[in-house]
């Protein structure tokens, strides 16, 4: 970080020329200094109209606060943190997770003293006193006296956390490793470096529940708070049962790879009247826990299947698939769907993919983000329109509709047989 001093320790050429170029004046001065006052304007003109229930004028103002923020900061300030705080962030709050204290201040209705809650983790009162003090610092913890922290809603809901940023961390490496090509199979990517294994990210997921728990457990509440793809101002919903007859023993829908059942509950709790079968499909150890918690509707029921192998149920109206593809390559993504597709009835079946549709510019950072998680830790990634409309027409299908509902979440995207 000697640049940010303005001078270069180095003695090539190139890095010379970078601790010339970077002065102290730029150092220390705003990055985007022009955009400043029209971005403050744009916030201003909020203050009339905003309704934090209007979730498109939300992530507006939020887009746009953003801007202003990286506008405002300095290199130096945005070097520190990407170097500084956000790494240190991560770390604290692992630490914090393991120690049980997010847990602690999430049971208790009032403030906690270090000491208090050094007595209920085992933890030294001297390392949670610099952990939490960095939560707060970083805005996680709420600090209402000296040495004494509350919670705050994301405190609450970091109470379980997954550890799958050790293969983001080693993409770097992985990448310089190989040439710098996208990684196309999930046995050779950067989790393998990263965890020393020569396990697949699911593979290990399984052996290691200390890792692999909190990864479902994560993955059930990702999508707490976010608006349902069966939600009325998402995809409507009557596109499956308008100019068909569906009987009882129909299946309407088939959550294919669908965990422990979150989505096809929000289904069933969104459409309790819809007519025909509703199925949650996964690999056994899967469904086998989706049992266990018993928070399925009893009208739902549940199936073992690999979708690496043929569909088992024919003529389903419509079969989902939230957040598949984005695990797996092009080449894998079309085994998936030709074992699909033999079980699609012509002009009747559909397949609605829950999965990012990243625009061609000004993508958000949600969705570039977990393209890069999906990289470094299964070879996967998230398309863009393109990507999808090669890769589904390359198995047989036609994209009915994309149906987005705000950027930066995961798209319907609407399918039939070709």
């Amino acid at each position: 970080m000697a640049f940010l001093k303005g001078k270069s320790h180095n003695t090539t050429t190139n890095e010379d020329s970078v601790g010339e170029i970077v002065s102290d004046k730029m150092a220390n001065s705003p990055s985007i200094p022009d955009m400043v006052p029209s971005l403050i304007e744009k916030i201003s003109s909020f203050r009339e109209r905003f309704n934090p229930e209007n979730s498109m004028e939300r992530f507006d103002l939020l887009d746009t606060a953003r801007s202003l923020v990286y506008a405002l900061e300095t290199p130096r300030e945005a070097m520190l943190r990407f170097c500084w705080s956000e790494p240190t962030t991560r770390a604290a709050i692992e630490i914090a997770v393991d120690l049980g204290i997010f847990i602690n201040l999430c049971k208790a209705h009032k403030p906690r003293t270090v000491n208090e809650l050094a007595k209920a983790t085992g933890g030294e009162q001297k390392l949670l006193a610099r952990i939490l003090r960095h939560l707060s610092a970083m805005g996680l913890i709420l600090e209402t006296g000296p040495d004494e922290y509350q919670r705050t809603g994301l405190s609450t809901s970091l109470c379980s956390s997954s550890r799958i940023t050790v293969g983001v961390h080693a993409l770097p490496a992985h990448l310089k490793k190989n040439r710098y090509h996208s990684p196309t199979n999930g046995n050779d990517c950067a989790f393998q470096l990263g965890y020393n294994t020569k396990s697949h990210f699911f593979d290990f997921m399984k052996v290691h529940q200390e890792i692999g728990g909190p990864f479902h457990e994560n993955m059930s509440t990702y999508s707490q708070g976010k608006l349902s793809w069966s939600h009325p101002d998402f995809y409507p919903v009557s596109r499956l049962t308008d100019d068909v007859s569906i009987g009882e023993n129909d299946v309407i829908l088939i959550d294919i790879g669908g965990g422990q059942g979150h989505d096809i509950s929000r289904f069933r709790r969104d459409w309790p009247d819809i007519p025909g079968r509703l199925i949650l499909q996964d690999l056994p150890g899967v469904i086998a826990q989706a049992k266990t918690k018993a928070l399925l509707h009893p009208s739902i029921e549940t199936m073992e299947h690999d979708f690496f192998t043929k569909q088992p149920i024919k003529g389903a109206r419509a079969c989902f698939m939230h957040f598949i593809f984005h695990d797996w390559s092009d080449n894998d993504s079309q085994r998936i769907l030709r074992n699909l597709t033999l079980a699609m009835k012509p002009r009747y079946s559909k397949l609605l993919i829950h999965d990012h549709v990243i625009p061609e510019s000004k993508a958000c950072w949600e969705s570039t983000s977990l393209d890069l998680v999906m990289m470094a830790n299964l070879g996967g990634i998230e398309r863009t329109a393109a990507d999808w409309y090669i890769l589904l027409e390359s198995a047989g299908l036609k994209i009915v509709k994309i149906w987005t509902a705000h950027r930066g979440i995961e798209s319907l995207i609407e399918c039939e047989l070709a």
